[in-house]
């Protein structure tokens, strides 16, 4: 299958990139940029040496899949014709993530350029929306928050484990931020630094309550705080919420039903997995694996739910890829089966 990858300088573009070429089902055939257009692809990502490819301000050759990684908006626009021509897409923005478009116009400041298309889209989560991705033409991907942050606390609301009065305190690397330059992202103001940001309503909050709300069935109540760490890649959330009432009189050991709650709900997916111990960044350093580690503070009854991705692979490419995979009738594991690096 050729694929084509719309503004490949970004770093989300780059990392779908990186995992095609050695996807044993596919073929990168195009790419574009606008600030790279004309360059090869190998003189703005050197370690991208192996793709014989030279950017383009369009995709000039017939594909059969589409990759997003424009702006939000942009990214609206340029998918229009492709996805109304036949061709499936994965759209790595926010643009098809806000199922509402009056909340998608207060967090973006714009009318969505294509209301058509945002009705039949699919939120790219595959633990929890498989079929109706397998049936679609055009992905929603999620946010990397939104992914450790839905994945860490779905099992707890799918089963009524939980109330609604939800924290969720999350870092990220700086590569999170994008490849636009920007004195809150210069190494001086980073290193050695550890910052909160978006502390009145960062965008992913809007995304992270809209799926929480439909796992529990009722709004929550969700405070999301997102921090800035002096590193490349990674995301690593602890989320916290009360035990339900319900949960806690019908359970005598409630951290041992957690861990049985957790384990059956991912028990059957290839990239999220429970563990014993509280992971770390580097354990999902290069992979699109989320490990999530649940336990329950049993002096206030509070679920604590730590969970770890690569912001650029599970939390972006990654997940592009393994929503392609789903699409298009590939294993699901197929191009994305590397292990983390370490250290």
């Amino acid at each position: 299958m050729k694929i084509g990858i719309i503004n490949v300088t970004g770093y989300a573009g780059a990392e779908v990139a990186r995992i095609a070429f050695d996807h044993p089902e596919i073929e990168l055939v195009s790419v574009t940029g606008r600030s790279g257009a004309g360059k090869k692809l190998s003189e703005v990502f050197p370690h991208l040496f192996k793709i014989n490819l030279t950017i383009t301000q369009d995709i000039e050759t017939d594909v059969d899949f589409v990759f997003s990684g424009l702006p939000h908006a942009a990214s609206a626009e340029a998918l229009s014709t492709i996805v109304k021509s036949g061709t499936k897409a994965v759209d790595i923005s926010a643009d098809f993530r806000l199922q509402d478009l009056k909340t998608y116009k207060e967090w973006y400041q714009i009318d969505h350029p294509t209301p058509e298309l945002l009705k039949e889209s699919v939120y790219g989560l595959p633990e929890l929306y498989k079929q109706k991705i397998k049936n679609t033409s055009l992905v929603a991907n999620p946010g990397c928050y939104p992914t450790a942050s839905i994945l860490a606390l779905a099992p707890a609301l799918k089963n009524h484990a939980i109330t609604s009065d939800i924290i969720i305190d999350a870092k990220s690397g700086v590569s999170g931020a994008g490849r636009t330059l920007s004195l809150k992202t210069h190494f001086s103001e980073v290193s050695e630094n550890l910052s909160a940001y978006g502390v009145d309503g960062h965008r992913h909050m809007p995304e992270i309550a809209q799926e929480l709300d439909k796992l529990a069935n009722q709004p929550s109540s969700l405070t999301f705080i997102p921090h800035l760490i002096p590193m490349n890649r990674g995301i690593l959330a602890t989320c916290y919420a009360p035990l339900s009432s319900d949960f806690i009189q019908q359970n005598s050991d409630p951290k041992s039903k957690i861990i049985e709650i957790y384990k059956s709900f991912y028990e059957n997916e290839n990239f999220t997995h429970v563990v014993d111990q509280p992971p770390m960044t580097k354990h999902t350093l290069g992979s699109n694996d989320c490990i999530i580690y649940p336990t329950v503070d049993l002096r206030t009854n509070r679920l604590v739910v730590i969970s770890c991705l690569d912001n650029l692979v599970k939390g972006a490419a990654g997940q592009a890829i393994h929503n392609m995979n789903i699409m298009s009738g590939f294993p699901e594991t197929a191009g994305l089966t590397q292990l983390s690096l370490y250290p």
